[in-house]
């Protein structure tokens, strides 16, 4: 399983769990009603075992696209049980869209994410912001690729990478076009073998077309931005891991319409570490950095030592990661009251027999 990213630390833990007459698999795609599998014979379908569908009822314990699990094979190879997940190394995940707050997984095991942003109108470092929040929280590595680059000229170019380094000075873009090819050999150069990549972005960026030119072939359908506004339609629907001809892995995801922070608080302190040092010496130690006495932070700014956009995206997504996570913790003590409340009720009813 070498092959299909299985690292040292995923042996590690592979061995304390090791149980006889299962074999290691890895999720290549998550189905409606099935996962798909690469086990070291081939790829097979699989389904969850009685077992871990009721230890795992919350959708985000369920397995995910890069998650390794345990499977039991049946019928010559023709299908499989899933019966256990492998801890995750690094996980990558939101607040699931619409106002219902939950976690929604979108890939696990990934080492490095690419977000792609386009030059000509998806171009947007507040969204970006919040990719690197979530990337980050994961324990991924980010790259940001902004595709699309022989739509706008170098001065244009210099323009976003300024803009970029403004709010994120860490954060270095890479520019590419699938279309003339230039930045793709500085992305293969980044392929290691045996890692794990993750492509994020939203529709109509370009992903599944450079999903295909690193492949070197069209081997998944691509669709044009709609002329009127210039959005993408969803080409890619499900996420599915991909072999690269190099020995790397590839997560290709759907487009994100929302990215919901929740409980990033980790995110936070990698993709701002600038506020968080500074928030240390803060006078107080609660301090919003709003216009507290002896705010480190404001003091910052005042001095011209922080940018004020910097500040007002962490305060930004700082607010609604809490504000998140506040809903989630409510949403899950109400269902624990609620569960409570039931089997209260099925004794009662034991109870009158």
């Amino acid at each position: 399983m070498s092959d299909f990213g299985l690292s040292a630390w995923h042996r590690e833990r592979a061995s304390e769990e090791a149980r006889e007459g299962w074999e290691l698999a890895r999720v290549m795609n998550v189905n409606r009603t099935n996962w798909t599998i690469q086990t070291a014979s081939g790829a097979l379908r699989a389904e969850l075992s009685g077992r871990l569908s009721w230890l795992h009822e919350s959708a985000s314990e369920r397995p995910a696209a890069g998650d390794f699990v345990w499977v039991q094979i049946f019928d010559d190879g023709d299908w499989a049980l899933i019966d256990g997940v492998l801890p995750r190394k690094t996980l990558l995940q939101r607040k699931s869209a619409g106002d219902h707050v939950d976690v929604q997984v979108i890939a696990a095991n990934v080492d490095t994410a690419w977000i792609v942003q386009s030059c000509d109108r998806d171009f947007n470092p507040s969204r970006l912001d919040r990719y690197l929040v979530t990337v980050r929280d994961g324990g991924i590595e980010p790259v940001v690729v902004l595709s699309k680059c022989d739509l706008v000229s170098d001065a244009e170019r210099d323009e976003m990478r300024a803009d970029l380094q403004v709010r994120s000075p860490d954060v270095d873009p890479l520019f590419i076009s699938a279309q003339t090819g230039e930045g793709l050999d500085k992305l293969n150069d980044r392929l290691t073998p045996g890692h794990t990549f993750c492509l994020l972005g939203s529709s109509g960026v370009g992903k599944t077309t450079l999903l295909n030119a690193l492949l070197g072939e069209e081997r998944f359908a691509t669709h044009a931005v709609r002329e009127s506004d210039q959005r993408g339609r969803h080409t890619t629907t499900r996420r599915h891991l991909t072999p690269l001809p190099g020995g790397a892995m590839m997560i290709d995801t759907p487009g994100m319409r929302e990215l919901g922070l929740l409980g990033t608080e980790a995110g936070l302190m990698a993709a701002f570490p600038d506020i968080e040092a500074l928030a240390d010496h803060c006078q107080f130690s609660d301090c919003a950095h709003d216009s507290e006495k002896g705010c480190a932070v404001l003091e910052a700014v005042e001095a011209g030592d922080l940018e004020p956009e910097r500040l007002r995206s962490w305060k930004k997504l700082h607010r609604e990661s809490e504000r998140h996570e506040l809903s989630l913790a409510e949403r899950r003590r109400r269902d624990k009251a609620q569960g409570k409340l039931y089997k209260r009720i099925q004794q009662a009813k034991k109870d009158r027999r």
